[in-house]
């Protein structure tokens, strides 16, 4: 995979750069400013740009905006220090597909990236995914183990859901926050604590085996 990062802080480009290719596998170009960004968004084939907000010569923005205007379609991923939900609408309506603030671990910035890749590249997703004897029907929204359903509430579903799709991967608090409640919540850390538990519950009361892992210092982690 081919990431373009466009940082001008040239002590957090250099690792974000270290940390993609040798954790991620992907490969980087890094740039550090706006118009050299443009420049090499236009002029080459990225799966996601990474752009931070505030750059000189043109910020992020400014070039989110041009790119869609163009009808760019790949994905891109808004990096700033801004974390008032008025500025986090304001990168979303620009055109970003995502948005992750500072200071950020590592680990969610790999996490936000694979997710924006999966959705470019990913076909339609089934409409029922097993796993060991479960079955999730998405159409109904509905966790069957050997026919027999167990309830999920709606949380549960599309925690579960996106742990699914996340296989193996450790999912931070705040990815999780974004995806299932969605960017701007007011809900806390504490209610994803809650949800993760009470489907680990239902999971371990019928299967009894642990499938979602706590990952120490990240998040959650689902095995199936």
């Amino acid at each position: 995979m081919n990431i373009l990062l466009a940082e001008d802080d040239k002590k957090l480009g250099k690792l974000m750069k270290y940390v993609l290719e040798k954790k991620g596998d992907y490969h980087v170009d890094w740039v550090d400013n706006g118009e050299d960004a443009h420049h090499y968004a236009v002029g080459s084939t990225y799966d996601v740009l990474v752009l931070d907000w505030m750059m000189p010569r043109k910020d992020g923005i400014d070039v989110c905006k041009s790119l869609r205007a163009a009808h760019y379609r790949q994905a891109i991923l808004l990096l700033t220090a801004k974390d008032a939900l008025q500025d986090k609408i304001l990168g979303l309506d620009a055109g970003a597909d995502d948005y992750l603030t500072k200071p950020f671990e590592m680990d969610e910035l790999l996490a936000r990236l694979r997710s924006l890749t999966r959705r470019n590249f990913a076909p339609i997703q089934a409409e029922a995914v097993t796993f060991g004897p479960f079955m999730l029907k998405r159409s109904s929204r509905q966790l069957f183990r050997r026919g027999e359903e167990i309830f999920l509430s709606q949380r549960e579903y599309q925690l579960l859901d996106l742990f699914l799709q996340n296989l193996g991967h450790a999912l931070t608090r705040d990815v999780i926050l974004d995806r299932v409640w969605g960017v701007g919540s007011e809900v806390s850390n504490k209610n994803v604590d809650v949800t993760v538990k009470m489907l680990r519950d239902k999971l371990e009361a019928v299967q009894g085996e642990t499938m979602i892992q706590s990952v120490r210092g990240v998040g959650y982690r689902f095995e199936a």
